[in-house]
């Protein structure tokens, strides 16, 4: 039993999957298409209104047709009773042998005549005789019909009787007492075949103009929605081709309507953003040129004043202690300057896309290594351990290594000043298609918000926190200008007291493009396999 209703809920399970695939295309059309929506809406609305109408049309027309015939039916049953009446009024029980032949020529005048109903049945209240006119089988009313008409009441009720095997046909059967020496009940069946003629015809009638008016209502909805969604369309697209850089175009103006004015402010927004746009533009480019140019004027007399102070440095034994402190200071603000000026150079020429790649197959186990031994003293003065974690086999990916050597200095110097002593994890893994650099501290960490900005340029975590190498605010941006140009991702996370984690991913083949990490972007991970 178990394992039956577990079948039938996995087949009602894929029944519902499969019919959910099957109207999808049909419910992605109806949810892009404002036009559909409107003529689906209209279609439903106006079905539901004529559906109403049709009803209470029809309705109201069945019961007047039914009123009238059963006003004229009860009037003809009431002359057939005055009729019968008068041709029985001489017998005075139902006993007398004359009495069958005298109801069975009554009932075969009246059915005979066409005023009155064509099948009628009389019967004396007692049962012993009942007569009707064809001769056959006739359906007596029902129990209750015949109590009210032996208290003396007149009475109708609708039913559907065959004749002799004719066909089922529907009938208003009026039910009337005739008070006399014996007393008689006379039942008239009256036909309804037309006005059920009547009522079929007006139905046929309203259901085909119901469905004319519906499929106006949805033709004139989808004309004149298309009036309205046709400008709404072409804005889409002209507003689509805006964003993909074609500031030119514009939407073409018809009319003096509202459409016409909304096309004739969408062209004036579009002019506004496009000179805007070419502003920004040119303010960008002289902003670039001023950095390029600023950079390049500077290089000069930074020359001059750096060959001034190696000479003073050299000297600086010779000094008393102010002065050889001084020199000092002036050697190192001398190169974190000129550091600065190289950075502004490497900034301004991805800005101005002349930053290009030099690309060797290199094994990136040995370039990790290098620059993290590069740091050893860094590390030794601020009392942290770097562990690296790296596959056995090489690691062979076709990167620029100038390029990648710049961004993991950036990464693990960063990792080394924030770990607050703490060790500092470097972690390499590869995957089919990528290679992964992972730094990984222990420290101050990143907080909420701030994983996206590390890599704005002039952008500090806390500025007023002191650093051994000096930084120049520029280096993270550069890193990730790098990996870009790698076809690569850099990427961060970091909670506070928890520590950060930078994960530099590049494609093994240089033109390839990243699609996922062999190191995933979380604090707590399970170490990749080295193997």
């Amino acid at each position: 039993m178990r394992r039956t209703l577990s079948r039938l809920r996995d087949f009602g399970g894929r029944a519902r999957n499969l019919a959910a695939r099957a109207a999808e295309p049909t419910l992605s059309a109806y949810r892009a298409s404002l036009q559909l929506r409107v003529v689906t809406a209209t279609l439903v609305a106006s079905t539901v209104l004529v559906l109403t109408f049709s009803f209470v049309v029809a309705g109201s027309v069945t019961s007047g047709l039914l009123s009238d015939r059963q006003d004229t039916a009860v009037d003809e049953t009431a002359n057939a009773v005055e009729f019968a009446a008068e041709e029985l009024q001489t017998y005075t029980s139902s006993a007398d042998t004359a009495l069958a032949p005298s109801m069975q020529g009554v009932v075969n005048e009246l059915a005979e005549d066409p005023v009155f109903a064509p099948v009628i049945l009389m019967r004396t209240s007692d049962g012993q005789v009942t007569k009707s006119h064809p001769v056959g089988e006739v359906a007596a009313p029902s129990v209750d019909m015949a109590e009210l008409v032996r208290d003396g009441n007149v009475v109708s009720q609708y039913g559907s009787y065959d004749f002799e095997g004719a066909e089922t046909m529907p009938y208003l059967v009026v039910g009337a007492h005739i008070d006399l020496s014996v007393d008689y009940e006379l039942y008239a069946f009256y036909p309804l075949s037309s006005q059920q003629d009547a009522i079929g015809l007006l139905r046929t009638n309203l259901a085909l103009a119901g469905v004319a008016l519906v499929l106006l209502l949805g033709v004139i909805a989808a004309l004149v929605t298309r009036l309205v969604v046709t400008p709404v369309r072409e804005a889409a697209r002209t507003s689509q081709r805006l964003a993909a850089g074609l500031l030119h175009e514009r939407m073409e103006v018809r009319g003096s309507d509202d459409l016409a004015r909304l096309a004739g402010s969408f062209n004036l927004m579009a002019e506004n953003l496009q000179s805007q746009i070419r502003r920004l533009e040119e303010m960008s480019m002289m902003q670039r040129r001023f950095t390029s140019d600023v950079s390049h004027e500077l290089r000069t007399p930074l020359a001059t004043i750096r060959m001034a102070a190696d000479l003073l440095y050299d000297l600086r034994d010779d000094f008393d202690e102010v002065t050889k402190r001084s020199t000092e200071l002036l050697q190192n603000e001398i190169d974190r300057f000129e550091e600065l000026l190289t950075e502004l150079l490497e900034i301004s020429r991805f800005d101005s896309g002349f930053a290009s790649l030099e690309v060797d197959a290199v094994d990136v186990n040995p370039l990790v290594e290098d620059v993290v031994r590069t740091f050893d003293g860094l590390a030794e003065e601020c009392g942290v351990t770097v562990e690296v974690a790296r596959p056995a086999r090489r690691v062979v990916a076709e990167v620029d290594s100038r390029r990648v050597q710049r961004v993991l200095r950036n990464l693990v110097s960063n990792a080394i000043e924030h770990a607050e002593g703490k060790p500092v994890e470097v972690t390499v893994a590869e995957s089919e298609t990528a290679v992964a650099i992972g730094v990984r501290d222990h420290g101050v960490g990143l907080k909420p918000g701030h994983a996206d900005r590390v890599f704005d340029r002039f952008w500090r975590a806390d500025p007023s926190r002191a650093r051994k190498t000096g930084g120049t605010g520029l280096g993270l941006a550069i890193s990730l200008e790098d990996a870009k140009l790698h076809s690569g991702r850099l990427e961060a996370t970091g909670a506070p007291g928890r520590g950060t984690l930078f994960v530099l991913t590049l494609p093994l083949q240089s033109g390839n493009r990243v699609v996922s990490s062999p190191i995933p972007l979380q604090l707590d991970r399970e170490a990749p396999d080295a193997n």
